[in-house]
C-alpha cells in the first residue's frame, strides 16, 4: 500500500469515493509536532477543487491510470466520439472530459486517461502543440511590425486564436493546446 511519501504530481487518488489529481503538494514540518503532507486536488470525476492534510507516513489509495491512444472521430448529440487505435472500440465522452476542446479536429490523435481498476475513461489530453489552418483573419499593415501587436484569427476548429499581424488566412500555425496561444508559423 502506498503512503504520503509516493505523493508526486498529477497522481490520482481516490478520497471519499471521488478520484482527485494531485495538483501541488509539499510538507510542512515543525519543531514540536509531526510533519504533515499536504495537497492541492482536482476532481477529476467532478469539479470540485479541494485541499487535504495527511500526517507524515498514512496510507493514500492511488488509482492506476493507464494512457492510450485514440483518434478523434466527430462530434454529436451523444458527446464527443473516439476511436481506440489498437482495438478500433469506439467510446463517447463529454465535453468537460476534454481538455481543450475548441481545438479537436477530424482525424486528429489524442490520449485519453483510463481508469484501470474500472476501465472507465477520465480524461482526455490533446497534444501539446497543434498545427492548424488559419480560416479567416484580416490583413496585417504592411511594416507595421515594430510592436508585438496581436489579431484574432479563425482555424479551422473554429476557435479563435490571437495571432501576430504577419499570419494572413490560409497559412498553417502552430497552437498551444493548454493555453490556446500561437507558438509559430508553420512552412509547408
Amino acid at each position: 500500500m502506498a503512503n504520503t511519501s509516493d505523493i508526486s504530481r498529477g497522481m490520482i487518488l481516490k478520497l471519499d469515493n471521488s478520484l482527485y489529481s494531485v495538483v501541488e503538494f509539499g510538507e510542512n514540518k515543525t519543531a514540536r509536532a509531526a510533519a504533515k503532507v499536504w495537497a492541492k486536488l482536482k476532481g477529476v470525476d467532478n469539479s470540485r477543487s479541494i485541499e487535504k492534510t495527511w500526517n507524515s507516513g498514512d496510507t493514500i489509495y492511488p488509482v492506476r491510470v493507464e494512457k492510450r491512444a485514440f483518434q478523434f472521430l466527430y462530434k454529436d448529440d451523444t458527446g464527443y466520439n473516439f476511436m481506440d487505435n489498437e482495438t478500433f472500440e469506439q467510446i463517447a465522452l463529454n465535453e468537460n472530459m476534454v481538455d481543450a476542446p475548441q481545438f479537436l479536429k477530424d482525424g486528429q490523435e489524442v490520449s485519453v486517461a483510463i481508469n484501470t481498476e474500472t476501465e472507465q475513461p477520465m480524461s482526455v489530453e490533446l497534444p501539446e502543440k497543434i498545427v492548424l489552418l488559419v480560416t479567416y483573419t484580416e490583413p496585417g499593415l504592411r511594416g507595421d511590425t515594430a510592436t508585438r501587436t496581436l489579431k484574432p484569427a479563425t482555424v479551422e476548429t473554429g476557435a479563435t486564436v490571437n495571432v501576430p499581424l504577419f499570419v494572413n488566412e490560409g497559412e498553417l500555425i502552430r497552437v498551444n493546446a493548454k493555453s490556446g496561444e500561437y507558438v509559430e508559423r508553420v512552412k509547408e
